[in-house]
């Protein structure tokens, strides 16, 4: 089924399309990127973010063949406008040495098992969690913010071979994780 856009939609990408060439982007990279942008009104992102064209066509195949989606907070969860997304922080308790956030990934995993597509944006220690869990994931969208392990663990995402979406600063958050997911979801089949 064809997306319907707004024109506010419409005009807002026209805009960022004017102050920003995305052209030189593979195709779901360009999408990732071009939707992050947008939710964040946020040019940056452009040279912030590190994708990988292969990964992005082999999850946009999982999402569109069913894949689960799981969110680490109800915040992105929320964002996902195009699917149904698992989260688990209301039923996680902290305990010594392990936050909500992940043991809420210990939950989601118990719950949906390997090949689910992961999206991060709040928690730092959900992220982290997720890396040391054998999930096999599909794509892992690991966009946390903050000052406090943001960066580290978005770089131990990008070292452990997992596919993945991620950026280099501290920045991040739940909007532009969940338009990071809803760009491959939006995407149409080709």
């Amino acid at each position: 089924m064809t997306r319907i856009v707004h024109p506010i939609e419409q005009e807002s990408f026209r805009r960022l399309r004017a102050r920003l060439d995305t052209s030189g982007f593979a195709p779901f990279t360009r999408a990732v990127v071009e939707r992050v942008i947008h939710s964040a009104a946020d040019l940056e992102y452009a040279d912030d973010l590190v994708c990988d064209e292969r990964s992005l066509e082999v999850a946009h195949a999982a999402l569109h063949a069913g894949a689960p989606v799981v969110a680490d907070v109800e915040m992105v969860a929320a964002g996902i406008t195009k699917r149904e997304a698992v989260c688990r922080l209301k039923d996680a308790v902290a305990g010594p040495g392990l936050t909500r956030s992940a043991h809420a990934v210990r939950l989601a995993y118990e719950q949906v098992g390997p090949g689910a597509v992961w999206v991060i944006g709040c928690a730092p220690t959900a992220l982290e969690e997720l890396l040391v869990l054998d999930a096999a994931p599909a794509l892992v969208i690991g966009l946390p913010v903050g000052f406090v392990g943001a960066a580290e663990s978005k770089a131990a995402l990008r070292t452990s071979g997992l596919p993945a979406v991620s950026n280099v600063s501290e920045k991040g958050g739940s909007a532009v994780a969940a338009a990071a997911l809803n760009a491959l979801l939006y995407k149409e089949i080709a």
